[in-house]
C-alpha cells in the first residue's frame, strides 16, 4: 500500500507539473499575440511611425535593400499616410518565453476610408521578451501577395513539441555564444547542401512536418507537397550566406537572416535575383533543428 501510494504521488506530482508548464505557454503565446495586437492597433490609432518606434527593440531590424536598423531608420523618415492593418493567424513561444514569432496577413490601405486595399501580403514579426518583461519586435519581415477578399482568421499556434538540448531551462552567455555559431554554421551547410543535392532536395530534408513558406506575390505555402510543387516550379540554383543568428535561452527556437541569391544552372550565370531572407529553427522531438518558417524576398537588383 505505501509503495502504491508513493508511485500515485509521483504521478500526480508530475501532472501537476505539466499542467503548470502548459499553462504558463498558453500564458506566454497569449502576451505575444497581444503585443502584436497592440502593434497594429497604435499603427491604426497613432500611425504607422509612431507604431514602429514604439514596439522595435533598440536593436531590432527590419529590411530595406540590406537590414537596417529599425528604430534609426523609421526615426529619419516621414511618417507615411495611409492605413496598415495586420492580425497574427499563427504564433509560437520558446520554452523560455524568451523568443518568439507571429505572422498572419496585412492590407494597406492609401485612405483609411478606402474600401479596397492598395496591397496586401503576409509579414513574419519575431519578438524577444525584455528586461522589463515586455514584448519588443527583434526583426520585421513580408511579402506580397495577389489580392485576395479572405477574412483574417483567429490565430493558431505551434504544437508545443519543441526539445531543449540537454542544458536546462536558460543557457549560460557561452553557451548561447556557442548555439549561435553552430547555427550558422548549420546554415551554410544548407547552403552547401541545396549547392549538391539540389534546392528541392535539401529543403524537403531541413522542413519540418508544419513548415510556412513566405514568397513575393505568392499566398504562404502549408503544406509540404505545395512547397515541393513551389520550389520545382523555381528550380534554380539558390544559396545564401547567413549574417546573424540568435537562439533562445532555452535552446529550442532561434532564428538566422542573411542574404541570397538564385541562378539559372549554368556555370558561371549571373544572379537572376538577389534579396534578404530569414529563417527560423526549431528543435524538434529528436533534437535535430528543423525549418518552421523562411522568407524570401528580392528586394535587390541582380548587379
Amino acid at each position: 500500500m505505501k509503495k502504491f501510494l508513493l508511485v500515485l504521488i509521483a504521478m500526480l506530482t508530475f501532472a501537476c507539473g505539466a499542467f503548470a508548464q502548459k499553462n504558463e505557454r498558453q500564458a506566454q503565446l497569449d502576451s505575444l499575440v497581444q503585443a502584436e495586437r497592440d502593434f497594429a492597433s497604435t499603427a491604426s490609432a497613432k500611425g504607422i511611425k509612431d507604431a514602429f518606434l514604439a514596439f522595435a527593440a533598440d536593436d531590432g531590424i527590419i529590411f530595406g535593400r540590406t537590414a537596417v536598423n529599425a528604430k534609426q531608420t523609421w526615426s529619419q523618415r516621414e511618417a507615411p499616410t495611409g492605413l496598415l492593418s495586420w492580425q497574427p493567424i499563427f504564433a509560437d513561444v520558446s520554452r523560455a518565453g524568451d523568443l518568439g514569432y507571429t505572422t498572419g496577413p496585412y492590407e494597406f490601405r492609401e485612405k483609411a476610408t478606402d474600401e479596397k486595399p492598395a496591397g496586401q501580403g503576409n509579414y513574419m514579426t519575431i519578438w524577444r521578451k525584455q528586461p522589463d518583461g515586455t514584448w519588443k519586435f527583434a526583426l520585421d519581415f513580408g511579402t506580397t501577395n495577389p489580392p485576395t477578399s479572405a477574412p483574417f482568421t483567429a490565430p493558431r499556434f505551434a504544437p508545443d513539441n519543441a526539445v531543449n538540448d540537454g542544458g536546462g531551462n536558460k543557457r549560460a552567455a557561452a553557451q548561447i555564444e556557442s548555439a549561435r555559431a553552430a547555427l550558422i554554421k548549420l546554415e551554410k551547410e544548407f547552403s552547401a547542401e541545396a549547392a549538391k543535392k539540389g534546392t528541392v532536395n535539401a529543403y524537403l530534408s531541413h522542413l519540418s512536418d508544419d513548415a510556412r513558406l513566405l514568397r513575393q506575390n505568392a499566398f504562404p505555402l502549408t503544406d509540404k507537397e505545395q512547397i515541393r510543387a513551389a520550389l520545382n516550379t523555381r528550380a534554380r540554383a539558390l544559396s545564401w550566406q547567413p549574417a546573424k543568428a540568435y537562439v533562445s535561452l532555452s535552446g529550442d527556437l532561434a532564428y538566422a537572416y542573411g542574404v541570397y541569391e538564385s541562378k539559372e544552372k549554368t556555370t558561371g550565370s549571373k544572379p537572376s535575383e538577389q534579396g534578404n531572407y530569414v529563417r527560423i529553427w526549431k528543435r524538434q522531438p529528436d533534437h535535430q533543428w528543423k525549418i518552421v518558417v523562411d522568407v524570401m524576398n528580392p528586394v535587390r537588383p541582380p548587379s
